[in-house]
């Protein structure tokens, strides 16, 4: 059976550029919704659709904020390689592929599927420490930790 090869550094472009495209995506849709917001004509219905396009956008800057964040703590994540499961690990175990990084959650990379897990995350405070060899539980699953990279 080949072996697959990981580029961490490339997984780690990957990552970031999924958060700017989504602050991108989130900015370009505020800015949308502020403009029609501001559109919008006096109807009998006139304060109550103000009021729920501002709670969208106040939600929307709440994500933008928490999106900004991940950017943030993705400057924080290593790129270099260590034989123990730490913050930047790539961890790759006989059931997935774990990026301990931020919390993006599930992503494709050269159609191969990841999770982008935040250090804080039970899964990631599982393995920190281990190394290749290991084995662990969580919620009932067993795994063993093929790679560390």
């Amino acid at each position: 059976m080949e072996k697959i090869v990981f580029v961490k550094s490339e997984i780690r472009e990957f990552v970031k550029t999924v958060i700017e495209e989504k602050i991108e995506k989130l900015k370009n849709f505020i800015e949308f919704t502020l403009e029609a917001s501001r559109d919008i004509k006096k109807t009998p219905k006139y304060d109550s659709m103000r009021e729920e396009m501002q709670e969208e956008i106040y939600q929307m800057q709440r994500q933008l904020g928490a999106l900004n964040d991940l950017k943030r703590n993705m400057s924080k994540v290593l790129n270099t390689s260590t034989e123990k499961i730490q913050l930047g690990s790539l961890v790759i175990t006989n059931k997935a592929r774990f990026y301990i990084s931020v919390s993006l959650g599930e992503f494709f990379f050269e159609r191969d599927r990841f999770y982008a897990i935040s250090p804080e995350s039970p899964m990631a405070k599982k393995m920190m420490g281990m190394k290749s060899g290991d084995a662990f539980t969580l919620n009932n699953i067993h795994q063993e930790i093929v790679e560390v990279i």
